[in-house]
């Protein structure tokens, strides 16, 4: 038995085809329009998801957690490719370095260098240029002048400190510098007094080995 036509109420007769047709076309374009934010939101579910399992399965320590580089270690395997005694600061375990390497600097000069990470989380820089002149000295501290001088467990050191201006000069807020008969030495970064104190103590014997410490 055939089926009457369907009495649409708004227009008080029975569709034609093309009536019934536009209408399922107009249904079917409805359905997707309310569809399209409906997987914008699962989708966006899904991915949070995804990133908190993520999060939550990846092992992480610290954020404040830098490298730890053993850089006695170090310095023990590039010893064998320079003649100069390279200095390695011998400090407590609450001191850690996050590098340690023979890199060349200005002036092509080959130096050692130990990124020294402090206990009250402050940096100090290590950096021994070997066989080098004053000039690679000014190249180092590009910003800072001598503003004085001290003796530090018998060696003596030109001080450079630039706190009360150091907005923006990063790590070159305070350093320190000494000359041994084949090397300059200078230190320098964020740490405070005792801390360079420290580094300078524990190097003392290994400079005055090396040659009398003269000024630049």
């Amino acid at each position: 038995m055939a089926h009457e036509p369907r009495v649409v109420a708004e227009l008080g007769r029975p569709e034609t085809p093309e009536e019934t047709a536009a209408r399922k076309a107009q249904n079917s374009k409805n359905h997707r329009a309310r569809q399209t934010p409906n997987n914008l939101v699962l989708s966006l579910l899904a991915t949070v998801g995804v990133v908190i399992l993520i999060v939550l399965i990846v092992p992480r320590g610290d954020q404040d957690h830098m490298p730890d580089v053993d850089y006695a270690q170090v310095a023990s395997q590039a010893q064998t490719s320079v003649a100069e005694t390279l200095f390695v600061p011998a400090l407590p375990e609450n001191w850690t370095a996050n590098v340690a390497a023979l890199r060349t600097g200005a002036d092509d000069v080959l130096n050692w260098q130990i990124g020294l990470l402090t206990p009250s989380v402050e940096y100090i820089a290590l950096k021994q240029g070997l066989d080098a002149s004053p000039t690679w000295l000014a190249a180092e501290l590009p910003t800072l002048q001598v503003t004085g001088e001290e003796t530090v467990d018998g060696v003596t050191w030109q001080v450079y400190d630039n706190r009360a201006a150091s907005k923006g000069e990063g790590n070159l807020q305070f350093a320190v510098s000494t000359v041994t008969a084949s090397s300059i030495l200078v230190l320098h970064g964020t740490a405070s007094d005792q801390e360079f104190h420290t580094v300078q103590a524990t190097l003392a014997d290994q400079i005055l080995a090396a040659g009398k410490a003269v000024n630049p």
